[in-house]
């Protein structure tokens, strides 16, 4: 008989334990994240903006840590100073007004006060003092001034010290009268802060004006080096004035950059002679094997050849197509409102009517463009669209600085998941779409390289009306 297993049951965690054990981010880890991503949000995208910043933070920080030096150790020393020293000729005048009550001698020590101590004295009769004021926000002047009255003078004492005025009032309780006394701000404050600030801003305005004017320059080089390159993955040529200009590590990148530009050119150049010679070594074949079997006559074996050179010669005209490219054309400004009203004349002869459509007001689309290139572009979409549909739209967009070129059709359409396969050279559909149709699978790769060389992009969808659309986007 099999004994019975014994399980032991596992300890479970506190969900706690289990962060903090590595089973999941903590709270402290979430909310760092969330922050970094805020960060990152709030953070400038361009050169400039983030260079400005490395310069202004480290200004602000030194500007900050020297204002808080000056406003601890300079701010506060002085008017801890002035203070005192109003706080000692307040005792002083305390002090001779015990010595001798007389009416005269007050009057003598009233003058005295106002002459050679710059302060207003007035002896008034005794009681009690006002209620404390609400203390200011910024106390500096109160603290320094309360606790040096305190030391020195030892009495009880009123003060007021807020407000605009420029005059500090003081009153001092006697058990014969209250004596009061009026200073001005400065004796008591040391109020020349305005004169750091204003030396303080002026000073960064000037290191932001210098260091903006000269960021400015040391970024241009490289907007126009960014301007250079984007012009030339255009398949456009590079601006006439551009030169290695600015920092040393801008000016190698620029050279860098015209020297690729240069072996680029040449490849293509190579590529483009080399491809003609073979293109006109093989059409010359071609051609002697027409005329050697137009000499044959007509039978079931000569126009089964003939079928098959036709075949052949379609075939080498696609992956020479695919092979050339552009052909190493040059951009010009093509209308392209007549380059499709010419694409579409020359479909009719497949027998589909081609509606096309224009959203744009404007009576020319100028673009720059590799004409002839771009004609064979759009050129496969057509002839790939009437190949499977029955109906055809073109519609053309302008929108901002970019240009969209529809290709429409109500054929079998092509399924998502495989929209992005079509455009690998020799890839065929399985299905409807490439049923008997003797096409090589290149119409699309060599339509989507033509375009990418122009700066855009094709995209595959599904058509208003059935079946597939195709989306040219081209910058302006």
């Amino acid at each position: 008989m099999r004994k019975p297993r014994m399980f032991a049951r596992e300890p479970t965690m506190d969900p706690t334990e289990q962060e903090s054990s590595g089973g999941g981010p903590t709270w402290l880890q979430s909310q760092w994240s969330a922050l970094s991503a805020l960060l990152s949000d709030l953070m400038p995208k361009g050169l400039y903006a983030r260079a400005l910043i490395i310069i202004i933070a480290p200004i602000v920080v030194l500007e900050g840590v020297i204002a808080f030096v000056f406003m601890e150790r300079h701010w506060q020393w002085v008017t801890r100073r002035l203070s005192e020293a109003t706080a000692r000729d307040i005792s002083s005048l305390i002090q001779v007004y015990e010595y001798d009550t007389s009416q005269k001698k007050h009057d003598r020590l009233i003058k005295l006060a106002r002459d050679k101590l710059d302060l207003s004295m007035k002896i008034l009769p005794k009681g009690n003092l006002p209620p404390p004021r609400p203390k200011p926000f910024f106390s500096l002047l109160d603290q320094a001034l309360s606790r040096e009255i305190s030391k020195h003078v030892k009495r009880p004492f009123w003060i007021n010290t807020v407000g605009d005025s420029d005059l500090v009032e003081i009153r001092v309780k006697h058990p014969k009268a209250i004596l009061h006394f009026i200073a001005t701000r400065s004796q008591t404050y040391a109020s020349n802060s305005h004169i750091f600030l204003l030396w303080m801003v002026g000073t960064s305005i000037i290191l932001l004006t210098v260091a903006i004017l000269f960021l400015r320059n040391q970024i241009r080089p490289i907007l126009r080096l960014a301007e250079a390159a984007s012009e030339f993955g255009k398949g456009r040529g590079v601006p006439e004035d551009f030169r290695p200009r600015g920092a040393r590590e801008v000016r190698d990148a620029a050279e860098a950059f015209l020297e690729m530009r240069e072996r680029i050119t040449t490849h293509v150049d190579q590529r483009t002679a080399m491809l003609a010679g073979v293109s006109h070594d093989l059409r010359t074949i071609l051609t002697r094997f027409k005329l050697e079997l137009a000499f044959l006559g007509d039978s079931e074996d000569v126009n089964s050849l003939k079928s098959d050179v036709k075949e052949m010669q379609h075939m080498l005209e696609d992956y020479l197509a695919f092979a050339r490219g552009d052909g190493g054309e040059d951009s010009a400004p093509v209308d392209l409102k007549d380059l499709l009203a010419e694409v579409v004349d020359e479909a009719q002869v497949y027998g589909v009517p081609i509606d096309l459509k224009f959203r744009s007001r404007q009576n020319k689309i100028i673009v720059p463009l590799k004409r002839n290139a771009f004609k064979r572009a759009i050129t496969n979409l057509v002839s790939n669209a009437v190949r499977y549909g029955d109906k055809i739209i073109i519609r053309v967009a302008r929108e901002q600085d970019w240009v969209r070129v529809e290709v429409d059709d109500n054929g079998a359409g092509i399924p998502e998941n495989e929209r992005s396969a079509v455009f690998r050279p020799f890839y065929r559909l399985d299905k409807a779409r490439t049923q008997g149709d003797g096409s090589t699978g290149l119409g699309l790769a060599i339509a989507r390289d033509i375009v990418r060389g122009h700066g855009g992009d094709i995209k595959l969808g599904d058509s208003t009306i059935g079946g597939l659309r195709a989306v040219i986007s081209i910058p302006i």
